[in-house]
């Protein structure tokens, strides 16, 4: 990247010993970008965006927040009642959570449709596979600290699963704990850890999106750009489709604040933690739903915590399970019935997940959980098989300076030769 000469003599002075403006002049003015991304690619920025929202919020919070058994549920009543505007900073902060999960699973599953996970881009999804593990293990740590009932049982339940390690599995729990039960150190342990962890989560992102920067986004039609016609410049073209998105998406996430806080969160963790009082219904947060449907469809201990994490492993090797030539959906009509199909099972495992562990809904969440693997290991790799795609324009300014005419010249082309 050669160094762009700037008037500023204070930026060109600073620009020539650091570059960080010809690195920020590269990466929105120079950077080529696909003229044809949609509004499904702001939910990337917009995870950035949530990410720097909980950093801020959970700093701030932490200068009131005591990690002790005995004052961590009164701490946070304090923030909600006396400490200026804090009522305000831990409903951003609890929100947050939720609206960065929903901003990342949309922005996964935008992936997963366009097949942005295929060469030369396999490394790309692995990163963002990682961060979304980071966020799951910082979110559950994060969701002890208010100390309710819903947390304290939820942190019990949780990290007792892995005591069916084999071998080591007692004295995994009773490090995790520091101790032999969920008391003060585990509690300490886990406020240590979630203040942490999102620094982890910010250096994965820049790995991320130097990966990005790397072979470029994928686009609707996930064809490579041929030659300056399928590019334009990041800013202002899509600054300003960001800046738009943000507005949105801040509108919706302040509706949510301020009118229904506590709509994403379980009643039962404005009860103080009582080790002698067992809830009900133990249910973690919505995000983790569909992940503790598979866990509980497993009647094996074990298995079941094979099959909560495979379900997430499974998709760092999700590049090699898909193998057909063709990434976008556009282009593949059977693979996107299966793909909505998909869809559903994960939004009704969800469902199951927040659901008692009896009756139908145990079947249902066994078909699920089954369904949701073979859509990986049986359904893609056959569709890479026997699917035939239609057939790709030949550049992405094609459709979208052309219109239909270019689109349909270009599926007639095959049928010609044929």
């Amino acid at each position: 990247m050669s160094q762009k000469q700037f008037k500023n003599p204070v930026v060109k002075w600073v620009d020539h010993r650091l570059p960080i403006f010809s690195t920020l002049d590269h990466t929105l003015n120079d950077y080529p970008t696909p003229r044809n991304l949609n509004y499904f690619w702001n939910f990337g920025s917009l995870a950035g965006l949530s990410l720097v929202i909980m950093i801020v919020t959970g700093i701030t919070l932490a200068m009131s927040y005591t990690p002790h058994v005995d004052h961590a549920f009164e701490s946070v009543e304090r923030i909600m009642r006396d400490v200026n505007h804090g009522w305000l900073i831990r409903y951003i902060h609890m929100n947050g959570a939720s609206f960065f999960f929903i901003v990342v699973f949309i922005h996964m599953f935008r992936g997963l449709y366009y097949g942005s996970y295929k060469a030369p881009r396999e490394l790309l999804w692995m990163l963002g596979v990682v961060i979304f593990l980071l966020m799951m293990a910082t979110a559950f740590m994060g969701y002890v600290l208010p100390w309710g009932q819903m947390s304290f049982w939820g942190a019990t339940v949780i990290t007792n699963l892995f005591s069916a390690v084999p071998f080591v599995g007692d004295t995994l729990v009773t490090f995790l704990w520091g101790g032999f039960s969920v008391d003060n150190p585990t509690l300490n342990r886990f406020f240590a850890l979630h203040y942490l962890m999102p620094f982890v989560i910010a250096g994965v992102v820049i790995l991320h999106i130097v990966a990005l920067h790397k072979f470029g986004s994928n686009n609707p039609l996930g064809i490579d750009m041929n030659g300056p016609q399928d590019s334009i410049p990041f800013h202002p073209y899509y600054t300003i489709k960001d800046f738009f998105g943000v507005s949105v998406f801040l509108t919706i996430f302040a509706a949510a604040i301020f009118f229904f806080p506590n709509a994403m969160g379980h009643p039962d963790n404005y009860i103080p933690a009582n080790p002698l009082q067992t809830p009900a219904h133990i249910v973690p947060e919505w995000y983790f739903l569909p992940f503790y449907a598979i866990l509980r469809a497993v009647p094996d201990k074990l298995g079941g915590v094979i099959a909560m994490f495979g379900a997430i492993a499974i998709l760092f090797v999700l590049p090699w399970l898909d193998r057909s030539p063709v990434r976008s959906a556009k282009f593949r009509p059977i693979f996107k019935i299966f793909f909505w199909i998909f869809f559903a099972d994960c939004i009704l495992l969800g469902y199951l997940g927040g659901m008692p562990a009896e009756g139908i809904y145990v079947l249902a969440s066994r078909v699920a959980t089954v369904w949701y693997f073979a859509h990986f290991l049986i359904i893609l790799p056959v569709l890479s098989v026997i699917e035939t795609p239609r057939p790709l324009p030949q550049s992405i300014s094609s459709p979208v300076l052309g219109g239909g005419s270019a689109m349909a010249g270009a599926a007639a082309a095959p049928k010609e030769k044929a």
